[in-house]
């Protein structure tokens, strides 16, 4: 397939993303499928749930129609059509009631180790030019991709937080993939991007309906396994991955470090992430939310792409990702008792 039937391609998934998205918004309002307003949500108005399925739906198809093309390899899209999956079925189970939340994280585990092994072999990473072991990637890699998968949930609170940060993450790591790498690996996050961006339409500037559970546990794993995809591609991918998922990242983590020093139940609603005190202060979600684009596009992409090309060390740039990030985290309170507002 050539450039332009790349283009039309992806203009086509777009449109069927947007469409599908119209109808189940429908089908949430028919079976009563809707978010109330209270004391631990950041919404005022009833909203149906459930319109990240668009975006599950939408590239699943994309990923089966892959396994019948040679043109992407197998170990880029059989993990997240394997892993994937089971995490939006689980969500789409909990999104129509409720699953507790000891076999939520059962189906978790299990849904990242089948990415993993479908993965094909682990990557070889190293940091600073020091070599990784493979002991140590597989003690770390099941718990960091089972976090991933949740944080992605816990900072889908505000309208299009969610759906902006996978537009401009997939995004990058599309142009970092086409940049880096011979193969056609590019054109899955760059269908995640523009099926994320059908959604968008949906649920910001107004959110007409929310991701859900089924969208944001997809979009989690689906993260967590391009990293190591990425990794599979050169080790400078892997750490730029990471480093384009900063935002969520570190947010997501320091405030449950935070909540957990202050002995709170982790999996309890609460409205402590750092966002959800940025948008309470500034009365905003449209400015956070814009706020976390431009961090990604004018930041966090610029320093993933020195990365990638090798023009600074893998260590630098997780540093200057990062740690702006986390003192913003801190500076906006993430995981401090909720009373606690930010001032201006």
């Amino acid at each position: 397939m050539n450039e332009t039937g790349f283009l039309i391609a992806l203009i086509l998934v777009f449109f069927v993303s947007y469409g599908l998205t119209g109808l189940i918004r429908q089908y949430a309002l028919s079976k009563n499928l809707i978010d109330l307003p209270g004391g631990r949500s950041s919404h005022q108005v009833p909203t149906p749930r459930g319109g990240g399925v668009s975006v599950v739906v939408t590239v699943l198809l994309v990923l089966v129609l892959m396994s019948v093309w040679d043109g992407v390899p197998a170990f880029a899209w059989l993990p997240l059509l394997a892993g994937g999956s089971l995490t939006a079925i689980t969500g789409f189970i909990d999104d129509h009631g409720h699953i507790p939340a000891r076999w939520r994280l059962m189906a978790h585990f299990l849904a990242v180790l089948i990415a993993v092994v479908a993965l094909s072999g682990l990557p070889e990473i190293s940091l600073a030019g020091v070599t990784i072991t493979p002991v140590l990637i597989m003690m770390l890699i099941l718990p960091a991709m089972v976090w991933m998968l949740n944080l992605y949930n816990f900072m889908d609170g505000i309208n299009g937080i969610a759906g902006i940060q996978a537009v401009t993450t997939a995004g990058g790591l599309a142009i970092l993939f086409s940049l880096s790498s011979d193969d056609s690996v590019w054109i899955l996050p760059a269908v995640i991007s523009v099926s994320a961006l059908g959604f968008l339409l949906w649920n910001f500037p107004t959110a007409r309906i929310f991701m859900g559970d089924a969208g944001s546990g997809f979009l989690g794993i689906t993260f967590a396994t391009l990293v190591l995809i990425s990794g599979k591609l050169n080790s400078e991918l892997f750490w730029s991955a990471l480093m384009l998922m900063a935002v969520f990242n570190t947010d997501a983590t320091v405030t449950l470090i935070r909540r957990a020093w202050r002995k709170k139940a982790l999996y309890e609603a609460h409205r402590s992430h750092a966002y959800q005190f940025a948008a309470r202060t500034f009365n905003s979600h449209i400015r956070v939310s814009l706020g976390v684009a431009m961090i990604n596009v004018f930041w966090l992409f610029p320093l993933a792409l020195l990365v990638s090309q090798g023009k600074i060390a893998d260590w630098a740039g997780l540093i200057a990702a990062y740690a702006p990030l986390i003192f913003l985290a801190w500076r906006y309170h993430a995981g401090a008792e909720e009373k606690q507002e930010c001032s201006l």
